[in-house]
């Protein structure tokens, strides 16, 4: 993965784990797409500690770890797997990640990695509102039912009130008559 032309949204998004109630990367993932090791990248985080609030990234517990593991079937840590656990680092988490690593291509990656979280959250907005507009479609259509049952109920009431006019018997004819009649 040395040319950036080919990082797409979907390399990218498929990088992109959803842990703690918040749309984060692993280091790992990080490293490759910078194309550095994971060890320089932890190493450069760890020396601009101030820069990585908790919120910007944080390690991965061994519950959390393992389950990852499982889901997308990782190495085995004593085949080449990791000694540490990895760390997960949120969108403004991988945008500090340029600044201290401080490469051209660490730039370039983090503006297309954010440009996917923002797409990804316009995605999510859009697919709310249609969920809203639904919902509201939805409760003004249980409204009109209930008014049109209100109605109808209401008609039959009045129906029941007004008096019943008996048949009319068999009507004479009027207007011209033939004699034959």
């Amino acid at each position: 993965m040395n040319d950036i032309t080919s990082l797409n949204e979907e390399v990218i998004t498929g990088k992109i784990y959803f842990i703690r109630r918040q749309k984060v990367m692993l280091d790992n993932d990080l490293a490759a797409l910078y194309n550095v090791e994971t060890k320089v990248l932890k190493q450069a985080v760890k020396r601009n500690a101030l820069r990585f609030p908790e919120s910007y990234m944080f390690e991965l517990t061994q519950d959390e770890f393992q389950s990852l593991r499982s889901q997308n079937a990782a190495s085995n840590e004593g085949r080449g797997g990791t000694r540490y656990l990895p760390m997960a680092f949120s969108e403004y988490g991988i945008l500090q990640i340029s600044n201290v690593l401080k490469s051209q291509r660490a730039i370039k990656v983090s503006f297309l990695i954010i440009d996917v979280f923002v797409k990804l959250r316009k995605t999510l907005s859009d697919q709310t509102e249609i969920w809203l507009a639904i919902e509201k479609i939805k409760g003004k259509l249980d409204n009109q039912d209930k008014s049109m049952e209100i109605i109808f109920r209401y008609l039959d009431e009045l129906s029941e009130r007004i008096p019943q006019v008996p048949e009319p018997g068999p009507r004479k004819r009027i207007g011209y008559k033939p004699d034959n009649e």
